[in-house]
């Protein structure tokens, strides 16, 4: 899935869509980031030497496992993270790293799902957590 694709699945939208492409391979979710230097996360984090915080790591996560999801999702939908367990970072994400994702739906009990993921650079692991999120309808906007 491209960005494209990625935007009728998930309703993330300018700055906040993390995955520049994501596919569904044997069950797993695998995504990927480039991670560019004009990322509204990286400004101010820190200066003259910027690094992906850790939120922003996690939630890269989040969006790669709710692609697992594709095909039992109709309509606008609202996904919203409700856990994060047994967070680990092994490795600072900078500016021109390609982190690469993978993610496993563990548990469901529809509107909630529980996953575990890992996210890498070069093949080398910077951040594994477990999580949960949710999945719900949109709301329809008013006015």
């Amino acid at each position: 899935m491209n960005r494209e694709e990625l935007m009728t699945l998930l309703p993330h939208r300018d700055g906040m869509l993390l995955l520049d492409e994501a596919e569904v391979r044997d069950g797993k979710a695998l995504g990927k980031k480039q991670i560019r230097p004009e990322e509204f996360f990286l400004q101010g984090h820190f200066p003259g030497d910027p690094i992906v915080p850790g939120v922003i790591l996690c939630e890269i996560l989040a969006q790669s496992a709710c692609v697992l999801l594709g095909d039992s999702i109709s309509g606008p939908v609202r996904t919203v993270l409700t856990g994060l367990d047994g967070v680990r970072f092994k490795r600072a994400v900078r500016p021109g790293d390609v982190l690469e994702t993978e993610c496993v739906i563990e548990k469901q009990k529809p509107p909630f799902y529980w996953a575990k993921g890992t996210g890498k650079v070069d093949g080398e692991l910077s951040v594994s957590a477990s999580f949960s999120f949710a999945v719900f309808p949109a709301e329809e906007k008013k006015g």
